[in-house]
């Protein structure tokens, strides 16, 4: 198998997908040679699988590998017979001196020839943005990039980073480059009040936005809305995080209502990677009815599709989530 020749990226996180083109480029490539021997061919081109097949036969010019780049290519969603026929040909062919990188925000779809051949032949790696309400995993993503960066941080200063940031790993990394000039040499961790003072958008929060919801608080609800829009937070972001903690809450509750007492069954059946947090989460919801938690679901799914009709955020947004505060409050 060629799997050290062919790579596929694929996710919808652009920027960690591009510090990995980046990091593939300088391991292959000789600087001194990268304009004759790097080719990134953009997917409007009609024949740019064939090209790029024809382009990575091709020996390198000088020093250092060659490396040819299908960029946002579609190959794993649609694949013409031309296409799947060069590739079937040339894939197990190509010479250890090049390199094939595809890259696709889309998920392969497995059913494709095209995807089973490139399982074959290709080195496959996921860049997918974690979802806003798996906090443990946001957070194992700020001490991974903690590390890289190279700046320590206490623990509660990783929670509020992470809580700060969401899954947003361009920002993330730009946030840990601003401590670690703020701190120059110290080799002491980076705290809360350091982060909260220089980090931005450490309110401006979806998750603090369900919180606010569930306890009814509109006037705290509609002031994050307002906030998260102003930061540029897509409407559809935020609608999914929301859906994706309510569901959450109403697993929990609907469990606990139902008599059960172990926490990792809880956790399990509502896709919660720490059990330990079924305990905080019974406790949030316990105010509220598992008829107020339907309800608010049924609410934040209409509001899903007004949204994804063109209808304008902020104002929907204000709209459905005074609805929603009045559910939570309501009973």
């Amino acid at each position: 198998n060629n799997k050290e020749q062919v790579y596929l990226y694929w996710g919808e996180d652009d920027f960690a997908i591009a510090e990995a083109v980046k990091q593939l480029r300088e391991s292959v490539l000789d600087p001194n040679w990268e304009s004759f021997n790097y080719d990134k061919i953009p997917p409007e081109r009609s024949d740019g699988v064939i090209e790029a097949l024809n382009q990575v036969m091709t020996p390198p010019f000088g020093m250092g590998k060659r490396l040819v780049w299908l960029f946002d290519t579609t190959v794993c969603q649609q694949c013409p017979e031309q296409s799947y026929s060069e590739l079937e040909r040339t894939l197990p062919q190509i010479p250890p001196t090049s390199i094939l990188l595809l890259t696709t925000r889309n998920k392969p779809d497995s059913r494709l020839k095209s995807t089973k051949l490139l399982q074959k032949y290709a080195s496959s790696r996921e860049f997918s943005l974690i979802p806003p309400w798996q906090t443990e995993e946001l957070e194992q993503q700020v001490k991974l990039y903690a590390q890289t960066v190279k700046v320590k941080l206490t623990v509660t200063a990783v929670t509020l980073l992470a809580e700060s940031v969401g899954n947003d790993t361009r920002q993330l990394r730009n946030e840990l480059e601003k401590l670690r000039l703020s701190v120059g040499d110290s080799t002491q961790s980076i705290n809360e009040n350091q982060v909260a003072a220089l980090v931005t958008c450490n309110t401006q929060n979806s998750l603090q936005l369900a919180a606010a919801i569930l306890k009814g608080d509109s006037a705290k609800a509609l002031a994050l809305v307002t906030e998260l829009i102003n930061k540029n937070e897509p409407g559809l972001r935020i609608v999914a995080t929301l859906i994706g903690q309510f569901r959450t809450w109403l697993w929990v509750k609907l469990m606990v209502s139902e008599g059960e007492k172990d926490q990792k069954a809880i956790a399990t059946a509502a896709e919660i990677p720490n059990p330990k947090r079924i305990y905080f989460l019974s406790k949030e919801v316990q105010p509220l009815s598992l008829t107020q938690l339907t309800s608010t679901l049924e609410v934040l799914l209409d509001l899903e599709v007004s949204l994804k009709r063109g209808a304008d955020a902020l104002s929907t947004l204000q709209t459905k989530v005074i609805q929603l505060c009045q559910v939570c409050k309501d009973w």
